[in-house]
């Protein structure tokens, strides 16, 4: 049986439980307390993080890989844009200014009192660069690079989503609109919502 370590509320970890579950890929998860990792975890991966996947005996340690990996099995609604050569870079382009960038961004903002330098609202600012470019892409279609969820849109959401809990009174009044409803549309997916039952 494939093995998944997953924390519920870990948006790495969503973004791997989506993709396996859309790919019908069945998965034993095991949800790991981050105070207590589990001694198992932590031997088929050294880096003690989730998501880790354990297929066959093949470790899987990083979100994205995951993604990939279950998208190899099986593709129905065409997430990797196959035949879109230009949305496949626009992909990774997206994903990786959300890994690398936003994220950074979403953090300060998110436990703002760990970095004193500059106020709260410095580094919600910074975040909604990322959020306007987003905001951009949904002109004219429901999702950010097809008429259709595409790999970015999985990858990114969950950290749109935290991005968003911060102060949802803030984000409900900010002009965008496209990206609220973009968010709302996957928050209320059956496969959002089937991930993050209990």
């Amino acid at each position: 049986m494939n093995t998944l370590y997953s924390f519920r509320r870990c948006p790495y970890a969503m973004r791997a439980r989506m993709a396996l579950r859309y790919a019908g890929v069945a998965v034993d998860i095991v949800e790991v307390s981050l105070k207590a990792k589990p001694a198992e975890m932590l031997a088929l991966s050294s880096k003690g993080t989730v998501p880790v996947l354990n297929v066959d005996g093949q470790v899987i340690d990083e979100s994205l890989s995951i993604m990939h990996w279950a998208l190899a099995q099986h593709d129905p609604q065409d997430w990797l844009l196959k035949d879109d050569p230009a949305g496949q870079v626009q992909i990774d382009a997206l994903i990786e200014e959300n890994d690398q960038g936003f994220k950074v961004h979403l953090n300060r903002y998110k436990y703002a009192e760990r970095y004193p330098e500059q106020p709260m609202e410095f580094y919600r600012a910074e975040g909604e660069v990322f959020l306007r470019r987003l905001e951009g892409l949904l002109e004219g279609r429901d999702y950010l690079l097809a008429d259709h969820p595409s790999l970015a849109d999985v990858a990114v959401m969950p950290f749109i989503r935290q991005f968003a809990h911060v102060d949802r009174e803030w984000f409900g009044q900010t002009p965008y609109v496209r990206l609220q409803a973009w968010l709302q549309r996957l928050l209320e997916s059956d496969l959002f919502t089937s991930i993050m039952k209990k």
